[in-house]
């Protein structure tokens, strides 16, 4: 048995209704492991995604965000709606009882010369109504509550799972783009410095100088002086988004820290497919399928005959009270009235519910199926993702460690004049380029892992609960 046609068993499993043609679906390749992963390491995990980077203040961002984002409050009032349908549906299956009641006051005279009589009186009405669920159709109705109630819960998880995730890119986000301005601040206090010295050896009269280096220094200095300002802009956009998400008012006030999270530890090869079984949008898809099935069956069996019992008692009488009907019930059950209905002819309305919902079912279990290959897209995705940019720092930490040598060597051969200005500034450029690459890959990787934890559905151990 293939692997995902095994997840999606365990997934509906409990369902013992008859479930459309899989053959479609059920037939995909699908590994036990991911393609992007080394041999089986027996190498233990933390539990605990956000724990992994090694950050306390990313923690408790991510709790500030699950208690005041605006958007995750909205879906717990939505989920609560939905958690209250399924008492509505199961309420169904329950005897339906109800009083009503009402009074009347009113004056008359027999004759013209006779006193006027007064006259009171008062009506209660008990009656009680119960369908007997015969085939099964209203436990079907009230399953397919509880699975839709199942998938609600799902869909809030997921949305709480993104928006940790979201938080903590965020604030990686934040910190890269605090990093690069403090990079930019510096690159420009450096080309102002080399613009001044190249300029007073100009008007000294230095060889070595010339009108092509000052205005070339004058260049470097304003491209650095816009790219500063373009910084500042940037790292102010980038605290108005975390404020946001963080459901605070996006004034551009958070304080962040200049050094970004660690990575930790390498991700575990050997991944088990199956950990996308905890995925919450995954859940939600099955859910899905499970209250759809109940639906069809459901659909199916109102085209039988349905039984109701109803009874009720009414008295009218002035000094009637309310408990003589609760206290006597026997009184209600001698007006028992039993009434079966048997569908005969809707103009095939119930027929085509029937086949509707049948529809509707092998739609959820496309769904499943798309949803699944889509999990399945996002971890090798991330997986691989992570691979090359691991071997892509490799690279640039090569590269900025030879652009910090050049820049080194360029201005101690400027100061013996072996060199002329003019490569000392393209020295200074590219180890700039390089210290600013570096900055952008590493906050990359953060935002590969983050992306990797949410397409897994956490951490890269299984819940052994």
């Amino acid at each position: 048995m293939r692997p995902y046609t095994i997840c999606l068993f365990a997934l509906l499993k409990g369902c013992t209704l008859t479930q459309p043609d899989w053959n479609g679906t059920s037939g995909l390749n699908l590994p036990k492991t991911w393609n992007n992963t080394e041999p089986v390491n027996k190498e233990d995990v933390t539990h605990g995604w956000i724990k992994e980077f090694a950050d306390s203040q990313m923690e408790q961002l991510v709790t500030e965000a699950i208690e005041h984002n605006r958007n995750l409050l909205a879906a717990a009032a939505r989920l609560e709606a939905v958690r209250e349908g399924t008492i509505i549906s199961g309420a169904a299956r329950l005897p339906s009882i109800s009083v009503s009641g009402g009074g009347s006051r009113s004056r008359s005279q027999v004759s013209g010369t006779s006193p006027s009589v007064q006259i009171e009186g008062s009506q209660v009405s008990l009656g009680a109504s119960w369908e007997a669920d015969l085939w099964g159709r209203i436990a079907n109705l009230q399953k397919a509550s509880i699975e839709d109630f199942k998938a609600n819960l799902a869909d809030y998880n997921a949305a709480r799972l993104s928006l940790a995730a979201n938080t903590a890119k965020a604030w990686c986000n934040l910190i890269a783009a605090r990093q690069q301005m403090d990079l930019a601040s510096k690159t420009l206090d450096s080309f102002k410095r080399n613009y001044r010295i190249t300029e007073r050896n100009y008007k000294a009269g230095d060889p070595a100088s010339s009108s092509l280096s000052v205005n070339f220094g004058r260049n470097q200095v304003a491209s650095a002086e816009r790219s500063l300002i373009s910084r500042q802009l940037i790292i102010e956009d980038a605290k108005r988004s975390l404020e946001l998400i963080l459901g605070r008012y996006p004034a551009a006030s958070v304080e962040s820290r200049d050094v970004l999270p660690s990575l930790g530890k390498a991700v575990p090869a050997g991944l088990p497919s199956g950990l996308l079984m905890r995925r919450p949008d995954i859940l939600a898809a099955a859910a899905n399928v499970r209250a759809s099935l109940q639906r069809s069956s459901a659909a199916k069996l109102d085209l039988l005959p349905s039984i109701s019992l109803n009874a009720g008692k009414s008295n009218s009488v002035a000094s009637l009270e309310l408990q003589d009907l609760i206290q006597n019930p026997a009184s209600i059950t001698r007006n028992l009235a039993v009434s079966v209905t048997q569908p005969i002819f809707h103009g095939g309305r119930l027929k085509a519910r029937a086949r509707q919902a049948t529809a509707q079912s092998e739609a959820a279990i496309a769904t499943f199926s798309g949803t699944a290959l889509q999990a399945f897209r996002e971890v090798e995705s991330a997986l691989a993702r992570e691979q090359s940019l691991a071997t892509q720092e490799e690279y640039l930490d090569t590269e900025l460690r030879q652009a910090n040598l050049g820049e080194s060597q360029a201005y101690r051969d400027y100061a013996q004049g072996i060199l002329g200005i003019l490569s000392v500034l393209e020295a200074q450029r590219r180890a700039f380029n390089a210290r600013s690459s570096m900055i952008s890959l590493r906050n990359q990787r953060l935002q590969t892992r983050i992306s990797l934890h949410l397409a897994l559905g956490g951490d890269f151990e299984p819940d052994n609960n």
